[in-house]
């Protein structure tokens, strides 16, 4: 019988549990509480506890949006929402050995939500199934989101403030320093770590390889459904902080009051100037932390020697397209009127590549279609592109495609759906996947062996080649997986340069 784990760390030792042969251990703080004086500032290390600190529950999430923790647990089979709070710096770890020199490889994942919801303590990112399916060591991690990640005062007041736009992404730096200085004692290779995440925790990912801070903190990468070519420049940036004082009756060059306003008055006012929760905020080029576009117009120099595994989802939009009352009734002049918002004059050309391939298709499956190539698949096939061509690590391409039954199908192979069978979660996933049975659980041993694979190797098995510009090798994930070569090759084209930013701004 396995005995309750006790681990000594850096800052002290921490007692986990057991389940189903795999040692789990939840909030431990990888940095200090982020209040008060530490608000809008680089984390700092955990305060040192003597004894031996519980780590049997989840820590507390990042303040965000009412309601937003709530909705992102139920929708990946979460429980009840852990308090939120900014004492946040927290990490949770799933492992097979504790202490055993094993040196396997750690996988750290980012959640999703944007750069403004969401926790790493969700039900689908629960890392039991994957940790004993792989002998692999897994961490998911919470940090600071919104405007208390992102909040860019660097023009405004300087100093001790030039980082603000960035320490949401700092404070993942300093997890991964934590991994690097602690992970062996979890049976895991600090010199083998794999960053993961989808949706905005792909878009982490995109970002955490471009700063010079996570450089050597990491060996692959791997995006899902969350390309980021670019963050937001300096004058956006300092344009949202602006908004935010004037909502705060905050004069600029009264900066430090920030600090003092109650998180909840906070963040009424930032609802007031962001009505869509997961929009108006995130990462700057602020010249400090992030010194270049992360992938525009080229893939960054630091980590051109890790491997990438990018993908997408076919119906990526859907998800987000549910409380759209026109799309049931769209007509072509809608459809048209929709396209041209984004695509100009080159609408017609963009609605009659897809049209092709759908010629039986309604005018909502149409723009379902490119509305899921824009917002996710066109930038992560130029993130590709741009990292192939540094001519240093490969890159692999995926497009998951298996559709969900619920809601009679709406839903389609909708945003988020591949994550339960990455992580081989499916018991948590019924409301999202329809249930269980031979079909779903094929894939999940499908996907959760190819990334386990690459985690450990940099390549995700023998039978998927790496992605190139010329034969754009893509391993389709459904009922019979499968790689198919430029798959909607000529939707692609019809993208020709356009340049669709996603998350970036």
């Amino acid at each position: 019988m396995m005995m309750d784990p006790i681990v000594a760390t850096a800052s002290g030792q921490v007692r986990g549990a057991t389940k189903n042969s795999i040692y789990v251990f939840k909030g431990i703080p990888y940095g200090a509480s982020t209040a008060g004086r530490g608000r809008f500032l680089p984390p700092q290390k955990p305060e040192p506890w003597s004894g031996v600190r519980d780590a049997l529950r989840y820590g507390a999430s990042s303040p965000q949006p009412e309601g937003g923790l709530g909705v992102m647990l139920s929708l990946s089979g979460g429980a009840e929402p852990e308090p939120l709070s900014e004492d946040c710096l927290y990490l949770n770890v799933w492992t097979p050995a504790l202490n055993d020199g094993g040196k396997r490889p750690v996988m750290f994942w980012c959640h999703g939500g944007g750069f403004t919801m969401g926790s790493g303590s969700a039900g689908f990112y629960e890392g039991t199934n994957l940790a004993r399916r792989g002998d692999a060591v897994i961490v998911t991690v919470n940090h600071r989101l919104g405007p208390l990640g992102y909040c860019y005062l660097g023009e405004l007041a300087g100093g001790e403030y030039a980082a603000s736009g960035n320490v949401g992404m700092l404070d993942l730096v300093a997890a991964l320093e934590w991994v690097r200085d602690n992970i062996a004692a979890f049976g895991g290779d600090p010199s083998n770590v794999t960053i993961f995440g989808e949706s905005g925790g792909g878009a982490k990912v995109s970002i955490l390889m471009a700063m010079p801070a996570a450089q050597g903190l990491f060996h692959r990468a791997i995006i899902q459904s969350g390309p980021a070519l670019r963050v937001s420049p300096r004058a956006k940036a300092t344009h949202r902080a602006e908004k935010l004082l004037r909502e705060l009756e905050i004069a600029p060059g009264d900066v430090e009051r920030l600090r003092d306003i109650p998180i909840e008055r906070l963040f009424e006012a930032n609802a007031r100037i962001n009505p869509n929760a997961l929009a108006g905020w995130g990462p700057v080029m602020d010249g400090v932390v992030i010194l270049q576009q992360p992938f525009d117009p080229f893939a960054p120099a630091i980590s051109a020697n890790v491997p990438l595994l990018i993908g997408t989802n076919k119906d990526e939009i859907t998800l987000f397209t549910l409380a759209d009352t026109g799309l049931a009734t769209l007509d072509e002049a809608g459809l048209r009127a929709r396209v041209s918002q984004f695509a100009g004059a080159r609408a017609d050309e963009l609605i009659a590549a897809y049209r092709d391939a759908q010629p039986q298709g309604t005018p909502a499956d149409i723009y379902t279609a490119i509305g899921s190539d824009r917002m996710m698949r066109i930038n992560s096939i130029t993130l590709a592109e741009r990292k192939y061509a540094q001519g240093a690590a490969p890159v692999y391409m995926y497009l998951f495609t298996w559709e969900t039954p619920i809601l009679n199908g709406r839903l389609k192979s909708t945003h988020a759906l591949e994550i339960p069978f990455v992580f081989d979660n499916l018991t948590y996933a019924v409301g999202f996947t329809g249930g269980g049975g031979p079909e779903r659980q094929g894939i999940a041993d499908a996907m959760s062996e190819a990334w386990l694979a690459f985690a450990r190797t940099g390549a995700p098995g023998p039978n998927w080649p790496a992605y190139n510009p010329k034969e754009r090798a893509t391993m389709i994930f459904d009922r019979e997986s499968r790689v198919e070569h430029d798959p909607a090759g000529p939707q692609r084209q019809a993208w020709g340069d356009m340049l669709i930013n996603g998350f970036s701004e």
